[in-house]
């Protein structure tokens, strides 16, 4: 079985950047302990357990916003995550004398102030992305004008008092242009002066572009979290876009050797969220497996914490 490793794959720009925040953090006794942070500092399981063995805790939970989360921190260093966090919640945590770190990600910050300039000048404003996602829960708290779409029927229910006036859209950094097209098409045909910001992240757009240009291959592996709208996005693009099938899986750990026996070809590709060390450890499960010998499926030493953080 042959295994193409796809490239670019691993870290986008902005999880280093949060990473490296919270590595620095670790190692600097002159930040106050306890460290938490607010939410996940990114959408992958396995830097979340990493951060916890390194004393790291992260405060998660679908049913409460920030806001609410942060209710359960009263000192100590609070982290704010790449995906953005609303202006009120940083005010909240100030005012309860934490040490307050941002790691929210550049490209999350442009749109924030590019809504904020459409909204200044008198713009309506519309936001697409999915519910339950720390980085629409921020954008949306800039201002409760802020129209949130999901879907195209969303787009119906818009009110017409926005066709008066200039309509700026712009939507979730992490989505494919899958999840945009028709949704611009419809935000186009019902609204005249329409302003559109398409804002997916270079390195979300990349690694999408390199799956939509994948070698022809019987399966692709996507290595992610569940929660990580990219890497979700990865799996749905190489479906829809190049009608190859894709598994998303978390590591090694979550490959079934039945996926591989009629595969010949297998291409592998890791979200922006996903540590390395977790990516090339499936592709060296994969590589060493041999269909003719059954033995050859097995697992391999799993990447500790240090080496998942890269400390």
């Amino acid at each position: 079985m042959h295994v193409n490793d796809l490239r670019p794959r691993g870290y986008c720009h902005g999880v280093k950047n949060a990473l490296a925040m919270i590595k620095k953090i670790i190692n600097d006794p002159r930040y106050p302990r306890p460290i938490t942070v607010l939410g996940s500092i990114v959408h992958n399981h396995a830097v979340v357990n990493a951060l916890k063995i390194k004393g790291v805790e992260s405060l998660m939970d679908q049913g409460q916003d920030r806001m609410a989360l942060l209710d359960q921190v009263s000192s100590g260093t609070l982290v704010l995550t790449a995906h953005g966090t609303s202006k009120a919640v940083v005010e909240k945590a100030q005012a309860k004398g934490l040490t307050v770190m941002n790691a929210i990600c550049h490209d999350v910050k442009r749109v924030h102030d590019a809504v904020r300039t459409h909204l200044d000048q008198g713009h309506g404003v519309v936001y697409i992305g999915h519910q339950n996602h720390p980085e629409p829960e921020a954008v949306l708290a800039i201002d409760p004008a802020i129209h949130f779409v999901e879907s195209l029927s969303d787009v119906q229910k818009l009110p017409k008092h926005l066709s008066t006036r200039p309509l700026f859209v712009t939507n979730q950094t992490t989505l494919s242009v899958f999840d945009l097209l028709f949704i611009f098409d419809a935000l186009h045909a019902r609204f005249e002066n329409v302003i559109f910001d398409d804002r997916i992240c270079g390195a979300t757009r990349q690694r999408q572009e390199a799956v939509i240009h994948q070698p022809e291959a019987d399966l692709l592996i996507v290595v992610g979290d569940p929660k990580s709208s990219n890497a979700n996005r990865l799996q749905d693009v190489s479906i829809v876009g190049r009608q190859i099938n894709a598994y998303l899986v978390t590591g090694a750990e979550a490959l079934k050797k039945q996926w591989f026996d009629d595969v010949n070809v297998v291409n592998v590709t890791s979200g922006a969220s996903t540590p390395t060390a977790i990516t090339e450890h499936v592709i060296k499960v994969l590589k060493a497996y041999d269909k003719k010998d059954p033995t050859t499926w097995r697992p391999l030493p799993v990447p500790g914490a240090d080496e998942i953080l890269g400390l």
